[in-house]
């Protein structure tokens, strides 16, 4: 009887365990890899940094209109020296359903907005930037 008991109780461990396996869970896509930004001017490069995603300007494709390649706008004076090469622009992501959560620095404003990355079909990222409930997309594109 009493193995009877034990057994039952494990059946109904391996039942629950397996149930909650069951349901199917809404898995972002993976946003790690190298991305032309909009009009292909730069690639970010997104990989893993710690438990999140995070994202570094590789490298311009299009220079700075303004020839600057620092950090100029940076509402920090002592980072405004960092070059723009290297620099962390996309941090913080985590998975949230089908998209992905975190911040994003546009150093051409200085400034850091909330952000909304999707992976989408045929190799393209959206990216948006919001303030409060407005948000603005770009979309991004698989560099090769």
């Amino acid at each position: 009887m009493e193995n009877n008991m034990r057994w039952s109780a494990i059946a109904a461990i391996l039942g629950t365990s397996l149930s909650l396996m069951a349901v199917p869970a809404q898995a972002s896509e993976s946003i790690q890899g190298q991305w032309y930004t909009k009009g292909k001017r730069a690639v970010v490069t997104i990989a893993p940094c710690g438990q999140n995603m995070c994202g570094r300007l590789t490298r311009f494709i299009e220079q700075p209109k303004n020839g600057v390649s620092t950090d100029v706008n940076n509402p920090d004076p002592a980072l405004r020296k960092r070059k723009l090469v290297g620099l962390p622009i996309l941090s913080g992501f985590v998975p949230d359903g089908k998209k992905w959560r975190g911040k994003i620095y546009d150093p051409e404003s200085g400034k850091t907005y909330r952000s909304i990355v999707t992976a989408g079909k045929n190799g393209t990222l959206s990216v948006e930037g919001c303030i409060a409930m407005f948000c603005q997309a770009q979309t991004w594109t698989a560099a090769k």
